[in-house]
């Protein structure tokens, strides 16, 4: 009998609120100057008393609703006991008997249960001697997704992944970089032959989607080689090693028992009842569209799945394309709106230090409207669309001063026509002789001397009477 893999994912993303999880801190764990976004609290201080932070756990029931979880009506924060230098009260703010949501699916993914607790401090070992620690992270809003035991491959886990971080970044909870640390995933994976699951090992701290495909894929691989040798698979915490491509053993697991949990004395019971922000109504009301139901609509107006899944994994490209929705009603400008969004604006973008909000919606709605009634040629409008990032002149007007707008009278197409067949006597020999390739080099030639304005079915056709 073959080996069944089952893998379950633990992943943890930093929320986007202004200030910390239990004091008034800001939340830039990022900030260049190192422990600057810190106090007593978040320090541990003796005598010092966390608040919750509202908007954090708002972001977490909003998250509930949109993978369709059970909110805790009752819900407590513990404290989970470990020393480590990262954790300074030498024990972390989390939930364990009663957290926030239970249930729910994503990606057809069931789901345990999702937490709040605070992040812990960064360290840094790469300096000789000494460990450094910078604080500006610790405390920092930290939700905690856990996956049921449901994953049975690689690429699926790689999938929810990405399918995660694309609902985190929709409802705007969170950045959700894993490059940044931002978001973590940790997956649990074991082998068996039956139906009753294999030793537990966890791989921890996976920050690429890429890593957490090759750590699962490695880890399978090795569980089973170890099994088929005669050995025992060890439940331990491992670690990737991106150099060598390879999990490495770190430590023993824990178990709930070691860390002792207990109720924090210090924070108050929650009741989401007793919270409208909480309500299911308010919640609604915030709610924006999700990407699976963007997936639809998109589709509806004939993106391609491919063009779908750029726009939407981009906030600012997706916030701009609904813009271009609301304006026009022309299907076929908004498939034009589309494609250009995601590679010609892209590509601009990416070259230039220009911002996408400088291009008015207006003004692009309108060079697309342009080339859709033939009135400029792609070529023409890949050029112009630099010209309109902070522009006050419509597109008509600076096609106009440019002398771009498409040429499509034959009497105004005769002198190109003239030059290129002058210029290109061999290949209008080969055409003749019936390479059919020809035509539309004479025609590439033709739009080039023409700087792109002629129209080139009309191009093709008249050149084609010419050597007829």
């Amino acid at each position: 009998m073959s080996y069944t893999p089952t893998i379950g994912l633990e992943v943890h993303a930093e929320l986007r609120t202004e200030s910390k999880m239990f004091c008034g801190c800001k939340n830039e764990p990022h900030d260049t100057e190192i422990n600057s976004n810190v106090c007593p609290v978040c320090m541990a201080h003796p005598g010092t008393l966390p608040v919750p932070n509202k908007k954090a756990i708002e972001m977490v029931y909003l998250f509930g609703r949109a993978v369709n979880a059970t909110a805790a009506d009752f819900s407590e924060f513990d404290r989970k006991n470990y020393f480590y230098p990262d954790i300074p009260k030498a024990y972390q703010i989390s939930q364990y008997a009663y957290p926030f949501l239970t249930g729910g699916s994503l990606q057809s993914i069931e789901l345990t249960r999702v937490h709040l607790e605070e992040d812990t401090a960064r360290s840094q070992h790469d300096k000789g001697s000494e460990s450094l620690v910078d604080f500006n992270r610790a405390g920092v809003p930290l939700m905690e997704l856990v996956t049921e035991p449901v994953i049975h491959d690689a690429q699926t886990a790689g999938d929810f992944a990405r399918e995660l971080q694309l609902l985190l970044r929709t409802l705007k909870i969170s950045t959700a970089n894993m490059e940044k640390g931002e978001m973590r995933v940790e997956a649990n994976i074991s082998v068996s032959k039956t139906d009753t699951f294999g030793t537990k090992v966890e791989v921890k701290n996976l920050n690429s989607f890429k890593t957490v495909e090759a750590a699962i894929a490695y880890e399978i691989n090795r569980q089973i080689e170890v099994l088929e040798s005669g050995g025992e698979i060890a439940q331990e915490t491992r670690g990737w090693d991106d150099n060598k491509s390879r999990t490495f053993s770190q430590r023993t697991k824990e178990t709930a028992k070691d860390y002792r949990y207990f109720p924090d004395p210090d924070i108050s019971k929650i009741v989401s009842s007793q919270e409208p922000a909480f309500s299911s109504a308010r919640l609604d009301e915030i709610m924006p569209e999700l990407p699976y139901i963007k997936r639809t609509s998109y589709s509806n107006l004939g993106l391609t799945s491919s063009t779908i899944e750029v726009i939407i994994a981009d906030e600012s490209l997706d916030e701009y394309f609904a813009a271009v929705i609301q304006q026009t009603d022309d299907k076929d400008v908004v498939k034009l709106a589309a494609n250009y969004l995601t590679s010609d604006v892209v590509s601009v973008l990416g070259s230039s230090q220009l911002k996408l909000e400088d291009l008015q919606s207006t003004h692009f709605i309108e060079l697309l409207q342009l080339v859709n009634e033939n009135k400029i040629g792609s070529r023409v409008a890949k050029d112009l669309l630099p010209e309109l990032f902070g522009a006050q002149s419509s597109p008509l007007a600076i096609a106009t001063e440019k002398n771009v707008l498409q040429v499509s009278d034959a009497s105004a197409l005769d002198p190109i026509i003239e030059q290129v067949i002058a210029e290109h006597a061999e290949v209008v020999e080969q055409y003749r002789g019936g390479k059919d390739a020809s035509l539309q080099f004479l025609v590439g030639q033709g739009m080039k001397l023409s700087k792109g304005a002629a129209n080139p079915q009309m191009l093709r056709e008249e050149i084609a009477k010419k050597l007829a």
